[in-house]
C-alpha cells in the first residue's frame, strides 16, 4: 500500500459522521484528554459546515470509500493578523507512515497561499511524536506560547511556519 492508494479531496457533507469518528478515535488512541481538545468541539460533528466560510477549507483522505483522515486550514481564531491555522489533522493507522501527512500539509499550505495567508500556525500535543516530527521536518518552528485562542488548552505544543 502506498499513498497513491488514497484520495485527498475537499470535504463533503456526507463525510461528517465518518470524520468525527476518525478524529475521536485518534484522540483516544493517543491517550489525549477529551476536554480542551477537538474531541469535545461542536465543530467535530459538523466539519463540512464549519469550513463553509471565507478563506477556509478542509480536505479528507479517503481509502476504499472510507474517510481515514483529514486536515484543514482557516483563519486563526481570536487573532488579528494574516495567519491561518492548520486544523484537525488526524489519520487512522492505515493512513500513517506512507507520506500522506506531508502530502496533506502541502495541499493545505498551497490553499493557504492561494487565500493570501503569510504564516501557518498549529497546535498539538507533545506525545503525538510522529506528528511533531513531521511538522518540524516540514519547516514548522516551535513557539514558547500560543497565538490567538483556539480553546484547545490541553494542546501545549505551538508551532508556526512562514508560507
Amino acid at each position: 500500500m502506498t499513498s497513491e492508494d488514497f484520495i485527498i479531496r475537499e470535504i463533503a457533507s456526507k463525510d461528517n459522521s465518518q470524520l468525527a469518528k476518525v478524529i475521536r478515535s485518534v484522540i483516544l488512541e493517543m491517550g489525549a484528554p477529551k476536554i480542551g481538545t477537538a474531541y469535545e468541539d461542536k465543530a467535530t460533528d459538523q466539519m463540512f459546515e464549519t469550513y463553509q466560510k471565507e478563506k477556509a477549507t478542509y480536505f479528507v483522505v479517503e481509502y476504499n470509500n472510507e474517510v481515514v483522515g483529514g486536515a484543514g486550514i482557516a483563519q486563526l481564531d481570536n487573532f488579528e493578523g494574516n495567519i491561518c491555522e492548520l486544523q484537525k489533522m488526524y489519520f487512522l493507522p492505515v493512513a500513517r507512515g506512507i507520506g500522506l501527512g506531508a502530502k496533506l500539509i502541502a495541499v493545505c499550505l498551497e490553499k493557504a497561499k492561494e487565500f493570501g495567508f503569510e504564516n501557518c500556525y498549529l497546535e498539538t500535543l507533545p506525545y503525538m511524536k510522529a506528528a511533531v516530527k513531521l511538522y518540524q521536518k516540514y519547516g514548522f518552528k516551535n513557539l514558547n506560547a500560543p497565538m490567538g485562542n483556539t480553546s484547545h488548552y490541553s494542546c501545549n505544543v505551538w508551532m508556526i511556519k512562514k508560507i
